[in-house]
């Protein structure tokens, strides 16, 4: 995120002021591909804008907020999420177990504070900083913020949390305390946009974890196009889903 004296001029955007087109972030041949914008705002307001738009923040301690919208965007077709046989087998022991359970927006704040002090190969800190913890705390109360949740005899041993606005979603973080617990995660949700018609995760940017689920990098104008269709949809009440298994059972069942 270091950037320097050759850097494209950053726009700094006042609490008044909208945030740039997506399509005006620095590019490919930039020290900072994808950059669009720095700030102090942080609101609800300011993130809903920034999401319906294809923006998000990310920054860390000591930085203002910077604002991001890298091209190409990784997404993760619904379709297209490869469960594993090795997931599927850990999701079929855990089902039959007492105590475990899958839920969402059960327990919103814990998931996001166990995500910022999750290890991250290759990164130092976090970027989850209390900053962020508070203002995806408020988007949750607004209904646009949600966790998907992995309990096991009561304690919550993994899980992601994301950003929901009527069909579109965008993934933001992951955290896991046993085998294959995100990817439980990620399972659960991914069952739950299929069994609604929801197309597609943002997953904002290329990972070889991500990769391997089935994500994929789209042109950043095939992925604004998507979600400004999809925004617009009804919203899901999330906090009464689960894993739909018979959905992303028969999703594997095409291949």
């Amino acid at each position: 995120m270091d950037t320097d004296a050759r850097s494209p001029e950053l726009p700094w955007i006042e609490p008044d002021q909208a945030l740039p087109w997506a399509a005006c972030a620095w590019g490919a041949d930039s020290p900072a591909p994808g950059l669009l914008a720095a700030s102090k705002d942080l609101s609800p307001l300011r993130l809903y804008e920034a999401y319906s738009q294809g923006i998000f923040p990310w920054f860390s301690l000591g930085q203002p907020v910077l604002w991001w919208s890298p091209n190409p965007r990784m997404v993760l077709h619904t379709r297209e999420f490869r469960c594993h046989r090795s997931l599927r087998k850990t999701l079929q022991h855990w089902w039959r177990q007492p105590g475990f359970e899958l839920s969402f927006d059960r327990d919103f704040g814990q998931v996001i504070r166990r995500c910022s002090q999750a290890p991250r190969s290759g990164q130092k800190g976090t970027w989850i900083l209390p900053s962020m913890i508070s203002a995806y705390e408020e988007f949750h109360e607004l209904g646009h913020a949600h966790s998907a949740e992995v309990w096991l005899n009561g304690e919550l041993v993994a899980g992601l949390y994301f950003v929901a606005i009527g069909h579109a979603v965008f993934g933001e973080s992951m955290f896991t305390t046993v085998t294959d617990g995100s990817k439980m995660a990620l399972a659960t949700l991914v069952s739950v946009c299929l069994q609604h018609g929801l197309p597609a995760i943002d997953c904002q940017q290329n990972t070889r974890h991500l990769a391997s689920m089935g994500a994929r990098e789209i042109p950043r104008s095939d992925f604004i196009r998507l979600i400004t269709q999809e925004q617009h949809k009804p919203n899901i009440d999330w906090a009464t889903q689960t894993l739909h298994w018979s959905t992303l059972m028969a999703l594997e069942k095409t291949r």
